[in-house]
């Protein structure tokens, strides 16, 4: 199918794919988003029928996920006392959604080495997945008080901060990250979220510009930016961000539905109707995609254009 093609509203609840960036495997989610952007969108759909791509989507994460833990099995293998490979065995693990198994590795990790600051903010992001935050700040804060320049922990405190509440400890914890690597794409990204938070658009647009600028395959900052676009009234700019998103991330419901948002907003109502019933093709009971359908007299089983 082509970008041209049509989608029509199916019901059907697809499982969205997990998301996230753990601290020593990042290369796994390039990895796994150049697989994504290599598959081409779903340019139809029937009620009832799965979008094409799924199948695709997929098996190419299973084996980047299922090739990464064969080979580091076998490193464990002949050396079962390393903790990095048990570190980097915990990431892919975390990257496929396998948190009691990525728990474990990170656990024994650290039981090998005490002192190894990214075990234990790796284990941080597993315990802020699982909603154990209190766990997760004190990872963190062990993690810097092993290497009090290790930037990724400042981005993890800095997370739990923010979803505790406390923004002012949140920007000092990014802003420190950023100085330590001002090319961590992570944590203008988290910074944005923040400024987002406190509607400070144009902040966060700022620095969602630079994280897309430092991560451009990563479909995240491209939904941020777009959000905050429509926050200050700029649908046109929405509009292009999130078409960019769902081609990095075609299951991504929350990409299609802000798209959906978008185009209404721009009065191109059978655009906004394609890119709502893309999400709900994606997940059948997400009440913004439907509101959005229903709010420009959607049907099911009526086709409409996606781009």
């Amino acid at each position: 199918m082509t970008r041209s093609a049509l989608v029509t509203l199916k019901i059907t609840r697809i499982a969205p794919q997990v998301r996230g960036s753990l601290a020593l495997l990042a290369h796994l989610a390039h990895l796994a988003l150049l697989a994504l952007s290599a598959l081409a969108l779903a340019g139809c759909a029937t009620l009832g029928n799965p979008p094409a791509s799924d199948a695709g989507t997929s098996d190419a994460l299973l084996a980047t996920s299922q090739s990464n833990l064969t080979s580091l099995g076998e490193v464990i293998a002949k050396h079962p006392d390393d903790p990095q490979a048990y570190n980097m065995r915990g990431s892919v693990y975390g990257q496929a959604g396998h948190n009691d198994q990525a728990l474990a590795d990170f656990n024994k990790a650290i039981s090998l080495d005490p002192n190894y600051a990214q075990a234990y903010a790796n284990r941080a992001l597993i315990y802020r997945k699982i909603n154990k935050i209190d766990l997760a700040l004190a990872d963190d804060n062990k993690a810097l008080t092993i290497d009090a320049d290790y930037a990724p922990a400042y981005v993890g405190r800095g997370i739990v901060y923010r979803e505790q509440g406390h923004p002012t400890e949140a920007l000092n914890d990014f802003d420190k990250a950023i100085a330590l690597k001002p090319d961590n794409g992570d944590a203008y990204y988290n910074r944005g979220l923040l400024y987002q938070s406190r509607q400070q658009h144009q902040f966060a647009i700022d620095d969602f510009s630079t994280a897309i600028g430092l991560q451009n395959d990563n479909a995240e900052p491209w939904i941020a930016r777009a959000l905050s676009y429509l926050a200050i009234g700029d649908n046109k700019s929405a509009a292009s961000d999130l078409d960019q998103a769902v081609q990095l991330d075609p299951q991504n419901a929350r990409a299609w539905t802000s798209r959906g948002l978008a185009y209404e907003r721009l009065g191109h109502n059978d655009k906004a109707a394609g890119s709502y019933a893309k999400a709900l093709n994606i997940s059948d009971k997400y009440a913004p995609a439907k509101a959005g359908f229903a709010r420009v007299g959607g049907k099911v089983g009526q086709s409409y254009p996606t781009f």
